[in-house]
């Protein structure tokens, strides 16, 4: 896999089939990217599992924090890493001893390890590094595009609200 470029249909197969996404690194502070992804994609109906061995037993966005991928109880669908490129490895190597295997490791924007990437998919799981799931999914899903990101069209028309929540058209796998 050329990991400078992902072609659209592979992030797009991922963030639609993926269903249990742990975030290494998680943080409770609400002003850390990585708390902002835990909620967020709690809002797009992902189950989240904060890991975080500073805060284990504790909450982050009123979800539970376990120490380690290990004490997650069940299989992962992803580990999205939200650590620095010389940790990746070591989250590589704790996601690739549980059992099933996760399908995909997604590693954080800033975050590239080649060698890491490299075992990863030898072992059959699908890699992204250097992207925000986050990013991708309001790409996708066009959501950026409703605010006037990348469109090139700022409108003060209102987003439609649903509850509490902006509409949301999530994301789809193209036939």
């Amino acid at each position: 896999m050329n990991h400078d470029s992902y072609p659209e249909a592979y992030i797009r197969r991922i963030l639609a089939t993926v269903k249990r996404v742990a975030i290494v690194g998680a943080s409770a502070n609400p002003a850390r990217p990585s708390f902002f992804v835990v909620k967020y994609l709690t809002e797009k109906g992902y189950e989240v599992l904060p890991i975080n061995p500073g805060l284990a037993g504790q909450t982050i966005a009123g979800l539970p924090v376990y120490a380690s991928l290990a004490a997650v109880p069940g299989p992962i669908d992803m580990v999205d890493v939200f650590r620095n490129a010389e940790a990746a490895m070591g989250v590589v190597d704790e996601a690739l001893a549980l059992s099933p295997l996760p399908k995909v490791i997604w590693m954080q924007l800033g975050v590239r390890n080649d060698a890491a990437a490299a075992k990863a998919e030898a072992a059959g799981v699908m890699v992204v590094m250097d992207r925000c799931p986050k990013i991708e999914y309001g790409r996708l899903s066009s959501e950026i595009s409703w605010m006037g990101v990348n469109s090139r069209v700022i409108s003060a028309k209102k987003p439609i609200q649903q509850g509490n929540r902006v509409q949301s058209l999530g994301i789809r796998l193209e036939n």
